[in-house]
């Protein structure tokens, strides 16, 4: 049946050609005229699912079903076309409201008004156009900023062991975030949950709204009990809201997506489902392909006042940094954030082991006139300050305390206290200030001739007077 809606060119196609259902799929014949990625509609027993064209062979067409294919028959089954792309509505109005993953609203408000509606695989920067990341971006979070400081069109994981607090310290991030120098309107988060639970989802409604930080964020809900399939279209969705906020509004966007290990379990389901050839442990090979595709989207370009930065949190299974997710992950981003499940267990919030994280655009948003002339140097002796200190541990287990002299006692003490005052604050929110001068009160504890890392200048700035070292090594 074709049907011509208007004096539009809008044609809706019914095909009754369903000739197999396995999983969220469905296998359809004499398809003729249907598109790649196109959306559908599955019409069984009086019931309309949504669905997306996800693969032809000939006039074969694999759909995904993303209200599920529970109850479907293969009698009375249509497929009803329409030549439309998944789309989300983009705008300022979406600013401030819960979305489902697919964009709709479910917060009981007023319908969305959009600008327009996208496709949500939205269009690839071209390399030419990119400007490098070169600002700061304060995220409230010390072991962050201090260490390893987030930069405006950066890509940066969290990498998390299933039952740490990854969750918390997304949404207090999400809350606390905020771009030095610019309007408190400039700045807009866009937080994308997939796969999460509803005890989850919940948190991340009450914590938004009970900040105030709702009214400068657009939620997106995927919950556990959704369709596997929507959980695809929840990060490209928010993507695609981002990139009008950011490159059409002139806004600087912080996108936070967790959980990333979730989309690619539900990656495995729906390539499982459709028996593709399984990679590593089960995932498919284009895995890297399919996350490039969403890491890339973050950015800046010449010419555009706005920028994409994206947040994003992974779940290792098994703690397992090698494992394919946060393997590729890696390959794809500029960086990590590592939480500790040893620093959880002392009862360290938030975990932050800053010793295997890195932020590789680090030095291009610090310094003088972005944060402080301090910042490199300091960031450099604490790192090897905790290092040290963390060798010391080691050694106390097997020999005593007792065999330490009094500088290595210096420094075992040094570990501890940056682990349970820096790195230690709860909920509480610092500006990069707090940070860089609660550093300098643990650097003060050390012997002055082993702050070789820091200009004797800066330490005489900031540690007080009198106190000088060596100049620092090459």
């Amino acid at each position: 049946m074709t049907t011509a809606k208007g004096d539009t060119t809008l044609l809706t196609v019914e095909h009754e050609t369903v000739s197999y259902v396995a999983g969220p799929l469905l296998v359809a014949g004499q398809m003729t005229g249907v598109g790649y990625d196109e959306l559908v509609e599955v019409v069984s027993d009086g019931r309309v699912r949504r669905g997306r064209v996800l693969a032809l062979e000939g006039d074969r067409a694999v759909v995904q079903v993303l209200d599920g294919t529970t109850g479907l028959s293969l009698p009375g089954t249509r497929v009803r076309t329409r030549g439309e792309v998944a789309r989300v509505a983009v705008g300022d109005d979406l600013v401030g409201r819960i979305l489902d993953g697919s964009g709709t609203p479910m917060d009981g408000g007023p319908p969305l008004r959009a600008v327009e509606y996208r496709d949500v695989n939205g269009a690839p920067i071209n390399p030419v156009a990119r400007n490098h990341p070169s600002e700061f971006i304060e995220t409230g979070v010390s072991a962050i900023d201090g260490l390893n400081t987030l930069v405006r069109g950066q890509k940066l994981p969290i990498f998390s062991g299933f039952g740490l607090p990854a969750a918390e310290l997304a949404a207090q991030i999400a809350s606390d975030a905020a771009v030095p120098a610019a309007a408190e309107d400039a700045f807009v988060v866009v937080f994308a949950a997939m796969g999460v639970t509803q005890r989850e989802a919940a948190f991340f409604r009450s914590t938004f709204a009970g900040s105030a930080a709702l009214e400068r964020t657009v939620l997106f809900l995927n919950t556990a009990e959704d369709p596997a399939v929507e959980r695809l279209l929840t990060p490209r969705a928010a993507l695609t809201v981002a990139e009008h906020l950011a490159f059409d509004r002139g806004r600087h966007v912080l996108v936070v997506l967790t959980d990333i290990t979730n989309y690619c379990e539900a990656l495995r389901e729906l390539s499982a489902a459709r028996e593709e050839i399984p990679g590593r442990r089960g995932y498919p090979g284009y895995m890297y392909t399919d996350l490039a595709s969403l890491f890339e989207r973050a950015g800046r370009i010449r010419g555009r006042a706005g920028s994409v930065t994206q947040l994003m949190i992974l779940s290792m299974p098994d703690d397992d940094i090698t494992h394919p997710i946060p393997d590729l992950t890696g390959y794809i981003t500029e960086g990590q954030i590592v939480l500790s499940r040893e620093l959880d267990r002392r009862g360290i919030s938030p975990p932050i082991d800053v010793l295997p994280s890195l932020s590789r655009l680090m030095n291009a948003g610090i310094g003088a006139g972005k944060t402080r002339e301090d910042h490199r140097a300091v960031a450099d002796q604490l790192y090897a300050a905790l290092a040290r200190g963390r060798d010391l541990r080691r050694l106390v287990s097997i020999v005593g305390e007792a065999a330490l002299s009094e500088t290595e006692r210096r420094y075992l003490a040094f570990a501890d206290s940056f682990e349970q005052t820096l790195v230690n604050q709860g909920a509480t929110r610092r500006t990069i200030e707090q940070t860089l001068e609660l550093a300098w009160t643990l650097l003060r504890d050390l012997p002055p001739d082993d702050l070789k890392r820091i200009d004797p200048a800066l330490v005489e700035r900031y540690a007080g007077p009198g106190a000088t070292v060596d100049p620092p090594t090459a």
